[in-house]
């Protein structure tokens, strides 16, 4: 044992206590054997490996030399002359483990974690130094690294949340919390731990094994306290002293339940309201207090037995009742309403029911607040009904308006007149009377609907309208007539008696008990006869046979119809019949009058229609040849009534922009700047050399000179001009005709002999002709 160092002591001695029961029992020369020794310390020689220990032990952050001893390895074939090399592979070798090549002594080079690795494997080669042969087979051996308390237990959270229900009994748990520690759990109590509380009691426990929190204190109440701060301790050694500790920090918060009843602050509440307020809109609320929170605060309003005017509903997200209208309210019928109003929890803890009534109960006053409403009518709408031949003027009907306010203010009334555009009523504005402004016509419009408006007089902005609707009921006023043009003809060759048309009527007036025609035609019609259907139509028959289209190609049946109502209506209507040529069955083929030829002669029918045509003939060109040879003109006073004389108007246009050489009629005014020589571009001048108008005495001392050269001017212009006015401002004192004015004159133009003016001279040739030409005598 001399040979053995202080290292390898101690490391035997540590072994010795973890030696498991079952292995080989320690004794000086087992323990020689362990490292290839003899009992002086000399070494074994052997045959085999039995030379090597395949597993070496190590504590782990020893804390002796830097170079750790682990073990010895030694084979049989070292003679100790240096002739054998160690060689050291596998886990760490070569940084972690040295070997010495010459001894086979194995170092630790670093201080080694457990907690990083427990066990290293290895494997050992024995070499001749000089050849490098393999002397051995390589041999495997573990270095296991024993455990020492190196480390403090440690929670996952530095702060745990839990939460438990409020007034839970004592012992419920909370929250389970654990801590780890990275020693080794099978060895020693290095791992083994124990929880304890630091802080939160006495309301709060931990089991000690498991870290189980668990309420300490009966009826621990949210309402009073909600949050609680727990430390929990976790120790090693199994809390014995020099062991290791962590803590850590868990939030609990108590959980709601539903221990605490709604209860209204104040019993009683008062509501006002204006009688305005629409149905459905709310007036008003009110609220319950309820220390719970959530679900197990959330409440619901009602009123006791129910109400006809007002109804409560909750607000869920306030939780508040709100109160609102259920009718239309009026303050004129009840200014007042007083009700109950009971509070309750919609959810409850059967825990907590017992002893604790969970409702609560108010009393609410709610005053109706007057409010300026407009009229109301008595109906709505109106209907009416007039009969179309009522006259303008005449009574409709009545609408009435009242103020339902205390004050009953005074209404008028009006008709809205774009419902009214034809303005056919109208309405007294003080007692809502309607009457007609026209005669009204059924067949025009059956129905008028106008809307009539009430407005307060003391507030105008306070209207009401309401539609009157007014039923024009029918007067039997209009005849009935044929329902449709119809295109009838007869057969040449037809039989007395045969159909040849069915006719229908219509009547724009609407009896009560529905139409009723009659049909008839002249009774002594020798053509044609009638025969009524009694369903409002008649068959028209042949009275007789043979129809010749020579005789008469067409006849006109005069059909009276008449109506059943009163006063009865009649109207006649006339069918024109054609005759035609029909086949053997009736069936038209040609219906226009043939040409036929003449026999020995013309008819005196013919005869007489050639003489007529011929006496007119004659007539148009005697007419024709007349107004040319007379040049027949309009007369020159146009009204009887005109009170201006000597006027000649000529009813034709000029010659637009172009006729620059119309009449001037300013030459009359001013003489001077008369043109004395203008020719007519627009027609053929007669003459050469047209006649030369003479000037007027610059002083205008003789107008009866410048009238008499106008005079002389017309008279010679074969054509009058175009757009002209022919004045005569100057009678003049010598004219053989004395005054041309009518306004003297008590006979008609029939009473007059125009032949004198012939005898006037060539002035009046003009006159004279315009007046002879109208003589009755000389137009027969």
């Amino acid at each position: 044992m001399d040979t053995m160092t202080t290292n390898q002591i101690l490391f035997l001695l540590v072994l010795s206590i973890l030696w498991p029961s079952s292995a080989m029992p320690f004794t000086p020369g087992n323990i020689g054997n362990l490292f290839g020794m003899e009992d002086d310390g000399r070494i074994l020689q052997r045959s085999k490996r039995g030379w090597m220990w395949n597993q070496f032990f190590l504590l782990e952050e020893y804390t002796g030399n830097d170079h750790q001893y682990v073990g010895k390895l030694h084979s049989n074939m070292d003679k100790g002359d240096g002739s054998v090399r160690y060689v050291l592979t596998g886990d760490g070798a070569g940084t972690l483990f040295l070997i010495d090549e010459k001894s086979g002594d194995i170092h630790a080079t670093k201080r080694l974690d457990r907690e990083e690795k427990a066990m290293y494997t290895l494997n050992a080669k024995v070499l001749d130094r000089n050849t490098n042969a393999e002397l051995e087979p390589d041999t495997e051996f573990n270095i296991k690294i024993h455990d020492i308390n190196d480390n403090a237990p440690k929670f996952v959270k530095e702060i745990y949340f839990a939460s438990v229900p409020e007034m839970s009994d004592v012992g419920t748990t909370v929250v389970t919390i654990t801590a780890t520690d990275a020693d080794d759990q099978t060895y020693g109590n290095s791992a083994k731990l124990v929880y304890s509380i630091l802080q939160g009691q006495p309301y709060f426990s931990v089991d000690s094994e498991n870290g189980t929190i668990k309420t300490a204190l009966p009826g621990m109440d949210r309402e009073v306290k909600e949050h609680y701060q727990v430390v929990i301790q976790a120790k090693d050694m199994a809390g014995q002293m020099g062991g290791l500790s962590g803590t850590t920090t868990v939030s609990i918060t108590l959980s709601d339940v539903n221990d605490s009843p709604p209860r209204f602050a104040n019993h009683s509440f008062r509501v006002t309201t204006p009688e305005s307020t629409e149905v459905g809109g709310a007036i008003g609320r009110i609220k319950a207090d309820d220390p719970d929170v959530g679900r197990n605060a959330e409440m619901e309003y009602s009123i006791v037995g129910g109400h006809d005017i007002f109804n409560i509903i909750t607000d869920q997200k306030t939780q508040e009742g709100v109160i609102v209208i259920k009718k239309t309210l009026d303050y004129e019928t009840k200014k007042d309403y007083e009700f109950r109003v009971e509070v309750k929890n919609t959810y409850l803890d059967a825990r907590f029911i017992h002893g604790l009534q969970f409702k609560d109960y108010a009393t609410v006053r709610v005053t109706v607040e007057d409010v300026d409403e407009p009229p109301v009518f008595t109906r709505n709408p109106y209907i009416i009904e007039v009969h179309e031949d009522t006259a303008a003027g005449s009574f409709v009907g009545v609408v009435s308006a009242r103020d339902l306010d205390a004050d009953k203010k005074a209404v008028k009334y009006s008709i809205d007149r774009h419902t009214d555009l034809e303005r056919l009523f109208n309405i007294d504005s003080t007692n809502g009377t309607i009457t007609t402004l026209k005669a009204l016509d059924r067949e025009m419009s059956k129905w008028h609907n106008i809307s009539v408006v009430a407005t307060e007089i003391n507030n105008p902005g306070q209207t009401t309208r309401v539609p009157v609707f007014i039923k024009v009921l029918d007067v039997n006023d209009n005849a009935p007539e044929f329902a449709m043009s119809y295109d009838t003809f007869v057969c040449e060759n037809v039989k007395a008696g045969q159909l040849i048309q069915t006719i229908s009527a219509v009547d724009t007036d609407e009896p009560l008990v529905g139409h009723k025609f009659i049909f008839t035609i002249s009774p002594t019609n020798p053509n044609f006869t009638i025969v009524d259907r009694e369903d409002n139509t008649a068959n028209i028959l042949t009275r007789r046979g043979g129809f010749s289209r020579r005789e008469m190609s067409m006849y006109f049946l005069p059909v009276v119809i008449s109506d059943n109502d009163y006063p009865i209506q009649s109207s006649t209507s006339t069918l024109i019949v054609r005759v035609c040529a029909c086949d053997s069955h009736g069936n038209m083929q040609s219906c226009s009058p043939e040409v036929l030829p003449f026999s020995d002669g013309l008819t005196t029918g013919a005869l007489v229609a050639i003489l007529l045509c011929v006496i007119i003939l004659l007539m148009i060109v005697v007419l024709f040849a007349a107004l040319r040879r007379q040049r027949k003109k309009e007369p020159l006073i146009i009204s009887k009534e005109d009170v201006r004389d000597n006027v000649v108007s000529y009813n034709d246009e000029g010659g637009g922009e172009e006729d620059t050489q119309a009449f001037d009629i300013g030459t009359l005014r001013n003489p001077e700047v008369m043109d004395a020589n203008k020719l007519r571009r627009d027609i053929i001048p007669e003459m050469l050399f047209p006649f030369r108008r003479t000037s007027p005495i610059k002083d205008n001392t003789d107008v009866r000179d410048f009238i008499n050269g106008r005079l002389q001017e017309n008279d010679s212009d074969p054509t009058p001009p175009y757009d002209s006015l022919a004045t005569y401002a100057y009678e003049g004192s010598g004219s053989l005709a004395e005054s041309l004015s009518s306004l003297e004159s008590t006979a008609t133009e029939g009473d007059h002999d125009y032949d004198y003016l012939s005898n006037w001279g060539p002035q009046f040739k003009k006159l004279a002709e315009m007046y002879i030409g109208k003589s009755p005598d000389r137009e027969t």
